[in-house]
């Protein structure tokens, strides 16, 4: 699969989802090319801003979309990554803020 093939497919799914797609399409297509690359790595895809152990049981709460985006996106208006973005967001109706890591340190690579 492609980068673009992927930003086709996922900006539809997250349009059904009522969100969008970061405005910023040369960022997406970074994310999309680091999730190809984890796919291709690790057989599945992982978040490209955390690293994965590399187990899909151990990294299941952030293969994309991870478990964390709905509330980053409800709290932040962006998932961790910047990949996934609420309406608002996009448009600049709300401010633009840095998003906490919210998974736990325990389930983290150190």
């Amino acid at each position: 699969m492609t980068s673009q093939k992927l930003y086709e497919i996922l900006s539809k799914y997250a349009e059904s989802q009522g969100i969008r797609l970061n405005k910023d399409k040369p960022f997406v297509m970074d994310i999309l090319q680091g999730l190809l690359t984890n796919e291709a790595r690790y057989g599945y895809r992982s978040c490209p801003c955390r690293l994965a152990w590399g187990v899909k049981e151990k990294d299941a709460d952030i293969i994309c979309p991870c478990v964390y985006r709905d509330p980053d996106i409800k709290d932040y208006g962006s998932c961790f990554c910047g990949l996934y973005v609420s309406v608002a967001w996009n448009e600049g109706e709300i401010e633009h803020r840095r998003v906490p890591e919210r998974r736990p340190k325990e389930k983290r690579v150190m």
